[in-house]
C-alpha cells in the first residue's frame, strides 16, 4: 500500500541537519531513519547513551547516512546547551529540531506524587522549551534562516484527558508554545509546527499506557473510526513534509494524524457506530412511532 512507502522525493532533505530528542527508539528512531534516506544528517539524543549509540550505528548501516548520538537529559538546560554546541561543532549548523522526547503513564491523578507529576512536566514541557530556546537563540543571533521546529503534541492537548493529567498539562503547554513562537519567530525565518498522533504502537509507550490486560479490556483501536493503529511510515511521511521546504507556508499549525479518533470521542453519539442494520431498522420504527404521537 502507498501509505507504507516513503512520500517525498529522494534528496528532499539533502544538506539538512536534524536533531531528534528521544531519537533512540520508537517513533523518534523511525523518523530518524526516514529522514536519513532523504539525505539528512541526524543527531539523536537521549539519556541512555548505549541505546542511541546502538541506534546510530544501526541507522548508518541501513541507510548509508550520517547519524551522531549525543547523550542529553532535556530536563536540564545546561545539558541541552552542551548537546547543541557539540552538534554544531560536528555539522556546522543545525537546521531542524524535532521535540520528540516524552514521558507518560496512566494513573488516577490523586495517586500521583508531586515528583511524579513534575517528572512528566520536566521532560515534555520544559524539555521542549529548553531545546527550542537553546537552538532558537543561536539561530536568531547568527541570523540563520529557513529553520524549523516540529513538536510532537497530542489531541488531548486541546481536549484534556483524565488519567494522563501530567501529560495533558505538558502537551497543552507545548502546543501553546508552538502557536506563540510561530508568530513571534517567523520574522527570523523560523517555522514552528506540531503533530498530534493517535495510536502508533511503540514498545515502551504501549507498555505504560496499556499495561497487562488493559490492551484487551480497553482496546484503543475501537476508538478509531478507521479501526486500525497508525503505521510509523505514515507519521514519518507527515513529519518529513512538515520539516521540508515543500511546507514552507505552513506555520503555527498542529496536524492531527489519528484516523479520526478524537472526533469520534468528541461526538456525543459516536458510540452508536457498532449498532447493526437490524437494530437500526427497529430504531427507525421507534422514531417514526414517536413522531406520529
Amino acid at each position: 500500500m502507498k501509505n507504507l512507502e516513503g512520500m517525498l522525493q529522494p534528496g528532499a532533505l539533502k544538506d539538512r541537519n536534524i536533531i531528534i530528542t528521544g531519537g533512540g527508539t520508537g517513533l523518534g528512531k523511525s523518523m530518524a531513519k526516514y529522514f536519513m534516506t532523504l539525505g539528512a544528517k541526524l543527531i539523536i539524543t537521549s539519556r541512555k547513551l548505549d541505546v542511541i549509540e546502538a541506534t546510530a550505528k544501526e541507522l548508518e548501516a541501513e541507510t548509508g547516512g550520517k547519524c551522531l548520538a549525543l547523550p542529553c537529559d532535556v530536563k536540564h538546560y545546561d545539558q541541552v546547551e552542551a548537546m547543541v554546541n557539540k552538534a554544531i561543532e560536528a555539522y556546522g549548523t543545525i537546521d531542524i529540531l524535532i521535540n520528540n522526547a516524552a514521558g507518560n503513564f496512566i494513573s488516577p491523578t490523586e495517586r500521583l506524587s508531586a515528583n511524579a507529576f513534575k517528572s512528566i512536566i520536566d521532560i515534555v514541557l520544559h524539555g521542549s522549551i529548553n531545546c527550542t530556546l537553546a537552538l532558537g537563540k543561536i539561530w536568531i543571533a547568527k541570523k540563520e534562516t529557513n529553520k524549523v521546529v516540529l513538536n510532537m503534541s497530542t489531541t488531548y492537548s486541546w481536549t484534556g484527558s483524565g488519567y494522563v493529567v501530567p501529560s495533558a498539562t505538558a502537551k497543552a503547554g507545548v502546543l501553546a508554545m508552538t502557536r506563540s513562537l510561530a508568530v513571534e519567530w517567523a520574522k527570523y525565518g523560523i517555522r514552528m509546527n506540531a503533530i498530534a498522533p493517535g495510536p502508533f504502537p511503540t514498545k515502551g509507550a504501549w507498555d505504560r499506557l496499556a499495561p497487562g490486560d488493559f490492551g484487551e479490556r480497553f482496546d484503543m483501536i475501537k476508538r478509531v473510526p478507521l479501526r486500525r493503529a497508525g503505521e510509523h511510515q505514515e507519521l514519518c511521511n507527515l513529519a518529513a513534509y512538515l520539516i521540508s521546504d515543500y511546507s514552507a507556508y505552513i506555520n503555527g499549525d498542529v496536524v492531527t494524524i489519528d484516523g479520526g479518533e478524537w472526533l469520534q470521542g468528541a461526538g456525543e453519539f459516536s458510540m452508536f457506530g457498532d449498532v447493526t442494520n437490524d437494530e437500526w431498522d427497529v430504531v427507525e420504527q421507534m422514531v417514526r412511532g414517536a413522531k406520529s404521537v
